[in-house]
């Protein structure tokens, strides 16, 4: 069913892991670890398996950018089957909040990215039409999405010689949610042309056109949107909803004389608590809601009443696209969480936060207590859902280890041992740490230093600065883009040391980076964790001449179990080079290129001579434009967000947005 495409076999001891980790599926294990290091090939094995189990899967993902690279990944070796990617559908996104303090209420305000909006849709009927599913997901994918059954039963079904009648159809479309547009012909709409009409589904890049005649479908073709030419001919098409949430009409009625009656307790409730205004403010909104679904089946914020129309009782937990699954394939799917470490602990505090915003909205009247039940999963309720779950990542924590299978995967193809570890004392570590920075700076190789604390990572490059070494610091209050820039300029060799805190964890391949400092490294905590600690030794794990030097006055609990792992992980492949004859090599990695050039934006009035790239976003001068300059130069910051949204580069449409919203205000 999985067709893996890759010009290369699985190797080392990924052959050994996929082994285990198909087995222990097999085996009915619901909880396994894949414990790769970094430059194993963890991808690889995930898609391996895959391929061996022949099972649906879902890979979860703790953000948004790692998982856009994953699923760049999975769709190259799995072109021939349902790769998806459902990730959080806004480029901006401002939750709807109440501050009680100032007395300020903030609507919700999103601006939905439409071809992300396509791949989640496309995301869920491919679950619910097909077995050859993967899907790469942010956390995103434990909100609520409405009910599977409901998403399925709402389908516009036609088939050739099958009875017609426009109206119906029409009908039933609107139902759906897809809009009539006569002259704008994009994803979800409709449009009518005498004895034939197009339908633009919202999950695909193609359209169908349906002919009647006699009052029968006579003729169903897939053409391409733009041009109208025909890409084939169907016997049969399925048409799904354009939205996730959506109101069946047989059960509005019920589910409105159910909201009625909440909204008239809620209503009591906060009249006997004296807070009248919540009391007047809470009938005025949930009235207006409730007036819209009964005239268009939908409302901003139609979620927010999702368990009236799932037939959920108080408490119960929302359909997340896990649910999807679970609806289409029973206990026959896969569930791998990336950087599991990373991942699981988001999963368990999404709810706390969703839950605090939304009391506060409740308490003042805005919303009816079934606003609540409109969330993320809690986490028992997320771990109840799969029965096979695989955690990926090289420092799993207690948590997964507790309760799993292990599996390591300790081998780098390319035969690159782990860094040596040295010790050092912190007494005198700055000058000893520029002794060791001048003899790789002769060889033109780079050094990371992680410290604890913004000040002292911007002194010390400061003094490294004054002798005469070319050093830059790298922390949060750097803005995003700029610190790809920082890691390009030194694999650029524009400068020779990196300073920074948390940011040189995970997430950096850097193959000319050869020595690891990590002062204050007996500070325990967050920063100088085992977990932590292995992942910023890790960095030093790309280039043959690895090394790490930890300056601490005593071993903490923390050193002593991350060195011992470090080293036992350096044993294994020194092991295994000797027994294959590998002698190891420093990854040669291409410097890509910059995430946008200055040139790369479209220009704005270029008769003044100004362009909209990322340097100079900022010195675009609100306050000097004219009304119409401003209409111009939204339409073209708008244009150039979405395609940085559609290739991925999340971070510059981010930095684009921004700019709109202050044109705008």
């Amino acid at each position: 069913m999985f067709n893996l495409r890759s010009s290369f076999k699985p190797t080392g001891d990924q052959p050994q892991a996929i082994d285990k980790l198909v087995a222990g599926v097999n085996s009915g294990l619901k909880n396994q670890v894949l414990l790769g290091v970094t430059g194993s090939g963890k991808t690889f094995t995930v898609a391996n398996i895959i391929k061996r189990l022949n099972m649906p899967s879902i890979i979860i993902s703790h953000n948004k950018t790692l998982a856009g690279q994953l699923y760049q990944e999975m769709r190259d070796f799995f072109p021939e089957n349902a790769v998806s990617y459902f990730v959080s559908y806004y480029d901006y996104y401002q939750p709807e909040a109440y501050i009680p303090q100032s007395d300020t209420y903030i609507e919700k305000e999103a601006q939905i990215n439409e071809l992300i909006d396509k791949l989640r849709l496309q995301s869920t009927a491919n679950i619910l039409t097909r077995k050859d599913v993967i899907v790469v997901a942010s956390v995103s994918c434990i909100y609520n999405i409405g009910s599977p059954k409901e998403y399925g039963n709402f389908v516009l079904q036609l088939a050739l010689r099958q009875k017609f009648d426009i109206n119906t159809v029409s009908y039933q479309l609107v139902q759906l949610q897809y809009d009539r547009s006569e002259f704008e012909f994009k994803r979800g709409t409709f449009r009518i042309r005498g004895s034939y009409f197009d339908v633009y589904p919202a999950y695909e890049d193609f359209a169908f056109r349906i002919y009647f005649e006699d009052s029968s479908v006579a003729k169903i073709e897939k053409i391409e949107p733009l041009t109208g030419k025909v890409i084939s001919v169907e016997t049969r098409i399925i048409v799904y909803p354009a939205k996730h949430f959506l109101a069946d009409p047989d059960i509005i009625n019920s589910a409105i004389a159910n909201i009625r009656q909440d909204l008239h307790v809620e209503h009591d409730m906060l009249k006997r608590q004296n807070k009248a205004v919540e009391a007047d403010r809470l009938v005025r909104r949930v009235n207006y809601d409730l007036e819209m679904i009964k005239e268009v089946g939908y409302v901003n914020g139609i979620e927010n009443y999702s368990r009236y129309f799932d037939g959920r009782a108080p408490g119960d937990p929302p359909y997340s696209l896990l649910n999807y699954f679970k609806e289409a394939y029973g206990d026959d799917f896969l569930v791998f969480i990336d950087e599991s470490h990373m991942t699981v602990p988001q999963i368990k505090g999404m709810f706390n936060g969703d839950y605090s915003r939304k009391k506060i909205l409740t308490d003042f009247g805005f919303r009816l207590r079934a606003a609540f039940d409109n969330r993320p999963l809690k986490f028992e309720e997320f771990y109840k859902i799969p029965s096979k779950i695989i955690y990926v990542s090289a420092t799993p924590d207690r948590w997964e280890m507790e309760r799993s299978t292990v599996v390591e995967q300790l081998i780098r193809p390319t035969g690159i041992v782990d860094p040596d570890i040295i010790v050092r004392p912190s007494k005198n570590e700055v000058a000893d740490l520029v002794s060791e920075i001048e003899k790789r700076v002769v060889k033109g190789e780079k050094i990371l230093v992680t410290t604890l604390t913004k000040r002292i990572a911007e002194d010390l490059s400061e003094f490294l600065k004054e002798k005469k070494i070319r050093a830059e610091y790298l922390h949060s209050d750097i803005k995003t883009l700029e610190r790809s820039n920082v890691l390009d300029n030194l694999r650029k060799n524009q400068f020779d040391v990196l300073i920074g805190i948390n940011l040189l964890r995970e997430g950096l391949d850097l193959p000319e980076v050869s020595l690891v400092a990590i002062l204050d490294a007996d500070k325990e905590g967050f920063l100088r964790s085992k977990t932590a600690l292995i992942q910023t030794m890790g960095r030093a794990a790309r280039n043959v001449a690895g090394e790490v030097i930890i300056y601490a006055d005593k071993i903490t609990k923390s050193i002593k179990e991350a060195t011992e792992e470090i080293e036992r992980r350096r044993r294994y492949q020194q092991l295994y080079n000797m027994k294959h004859h590998i002698k190891p090599k420093t990854i040669n990695k291409p410097i890509r290129e910059k995430i946008v050039e200055s040139d790369e934006i479209s220009k704005y009035v270029e008769k003044k001579g100004l362009k909209v790239g990322y340097k100079y976003l900022e010195e675009i001068n609100v306050e000097s434009m004219t009304p119409y300059d401003k209409t111009k130069i939204i339409k073209k910051l708008e244009r150039e967000m979405r395609e940085q949204a559609h290739s991925l580069n999340f971070e510059l449409a981010i930095r684009i947005r921004d700019k709109i919203k202050d044109l705008k205000n």
